[in-house]
């Protein structure tokens, strides 16, 4: 016996129709209007009320402010409710599946949060003597210890901050190391995927390559006659830089050739590693030939991700690398017979060369917090549990993709890894990707990544992680299904969309290139004269 078959009605019939409802206050049931908090019109009051100085002189020489400082006074309930409405305005994976394709946005285990919280590791600072720290360094020290066996690297750099900065510092150690062989004017040619995230080729750039870009194949992945052709000419060729498994969601089959044939050439081998946890506990970066590689601990191993940071970008270089890595590194102090740990310089002489290691990337060494989540993600889930990791993503990928692909056009025939591609050729004339994206805000979710790669036309790109369930994912399916029936059907209401979201669809060119960045009262004139 439920509620709904006994007494009055719950639902009547006639509160089923759909109508647009307009409400005098503007929000929509739990959903709060709320305006910016410079508009909420209360200029000459406070939250707080105190009384004024006595027998206190200014000593600010005649200076002290004649009118209000115009910011708006609110009291501690209304700023509450100002910012808890505002966070209802925004998507979180708390709220909801992230299908953001190659940022892998996965629940954050609460373990790893209160371990960071510890006050041994939250209330440090990095000017603390080292004898200070030691528990905290130890966690570092295995830390480093996961990552080398996770990839069968040689070394690991803990100081980067994010993806884009590990990407920094292995192709720093890359120039460094051709310095150290004399090589660094003729080899300025760097190959980078057309499929590749867009910080690689900016790297290679900033770190003063040249890009060649490689065309894809009919398969997704790097076209080897072009790639081979590209190293005909072979005396330039630092290096190249590849996502494995690229962000077409696809495994590069020919991973071991392509690392042999840039050996081959003189060249070094990086590897983005924003995808890892498509392959971690299955595949060591290490045996397929790979130089250096970034780990992104926000992505992978828990840390947060989003919101401008704190991210981390560990970056694991191969033995011929590692006499180049930036410090200072950890070492332990034999000086004493202690064998505390502490940091070195290890700047000096490297055997057979007057180069130094490239030199120091960032203050300290890294962010502790990100190193507390992430080792504690990695002891929670043990050597089996991140093979588990892996596989499930990709299952719940390969999932998205035969749940779909009835309806939606995959990028590429075969299997996925980590994330499902799809092409907008199913969508009728006039249908665009920008379309399907707004109307799945009207379902409650944000938009996976679209456009991109730029190697599909109208890029779907779906990662939805291990840490979701099955019926998460049907029901994120069942949304996706019935918006792609109405693109496939024409139907012109998606250019409308989205309809429910507090902002209606927006003019996103004009957005970019001219925000509006600043609030300007309705009469400035009358504040200028106070």
């Amino acid at each position: 016996m439920t509620m709904n078959t006994q007494g009055r009605p719950t639902a009547p019939a006639s509160a089923m129709a759909s109508v647009e409802v307009e409400t005098v206050s503007g929000s929509k049931g739990l959903l709060q209007h709320e305006p910016l908090i410079f508009e909420m019109d209360r200029w000459n009051a406070t939250g707080v009320d105190l009384p004024k100085t006595k027998g206190k002189t200014s000593r600010l020489g005649g200076l002290s402010r004649k009118a209000a400082v115009e910011l708006p006074g609110l009291s501690e309930p209304e700023t509450v409710r100002h910012y808890v409405r505002l966070s209802q305005k925004n998507y979180a994976i708390d709220l909801g599946l992230f299908p953001l394709g190659s940022c892998t946005m996965k629940h954050n285990p609460r373990l790893n949060e209160k371990m960071a919280r510890l006050p041994g590791f939250a209330d440090i600072h990095p000017l603390q003597p080292a004898r200070s720290v030691q528990g905290a360094m130890e966690l570092i020290r295995e830390l480093e210890d996961w990552l080398l066996k996770l990839t069968n690297m040689h070394s690991v750099a803990m100081s980067p901050k994010a993806g884009a900065h590990g990407e920094y510092c292995g192709m720093m150690a890359i120039r460094q190391a051709l310095l150290a062989r004399g090589e660094a004017e003729p080899r300025k040619r760097v190959l980078v995927p057309a499929s590749a995230h867009g910080t690689n080729p900016a790297t290679a750039a900033q770190c003063g390559f040249i890009v060649d870009e490689i065309s894809a194949d009919k398969r997704g992945r790097v076209d080897m006659a072009a790639f081979k052709s590209k190293l005909e000419k072979s005396d330039d060729i630092a290096g190249i830089m590849l996502t494995n498994p690229n962000t077409c969601g696809l495994f590069e089959t020919d991973i071991k050739e392509i690392a042999d044939l840039i050996h081959e050439a003189g060249g070094y081998f990086y590897c983005d590693g924003a995808n890892f946890n498509a392959i971690v506990g299955r595949v060591r970066p290490g045996d397929l030939g790979i130089d250096a590689m970034h780990i992104n601990l926000h992505k992978t191993f828990s840390t947060p991700h989003g919101g401008g940071g704190p991210g981390s970008g560990p970056t694991v270089l191969s033995e011929a690398l590692s006499p180049y890595a930036p410090w200072p590194v950890m070492v332990e102090d034999t000086s004493d017979g202690s064998g505390l740990l502490t940091y070195a310089d290890h700047a000096g002489d490297v055997e057979g060369s007057d180069i130094e290691p490239f030199g120091r990337l960032t203050a300290f060494q890294g962010q502790m917090g990100m190193f507390v989540r992430a080792l504690s993600y990695m002891m929670s889930h043990g050597a089996d549990g991140l093979k588990q990791v892996a596989e499930d993503a990709v299952l719940n990928a390969n999932y998205i993709q035969a749940r779909l692909k009835h309806i939606m056009t995959p990028a590429f025939e075969g299997f996925c890894m980590h994330e499902a591609l799809f092409s907008d050729k199913f969508t009728a004339d006039g249908t665009e990707t920008i379309d399907i994206a707004k109307a799945l805000i009207d379902e409650g979710y944000h938009p996976m990544t679209m456009y991109f790669p730029l190697v599909v036309h109208g890029a779907m790109l779906i990662e939805p992680t291990e840490t979701e369930s099955k019926g998460e994912l049907d029901r994120f399916c069942n949304a996706l299904e019935a918006i792609a029936k109405r693109a496939a059907e024409g139907d012109e209401s998606l250019k409308g969309a989205p309809y429910l979201a507090p902002m209606r669809r927006l003019d996103e060119t004009q957005a970019a290139r001219k925000p509006v960045l600043k609030w300007v009262p309705d009469n400035p004139q009358s504040v200028a004269a106070e």
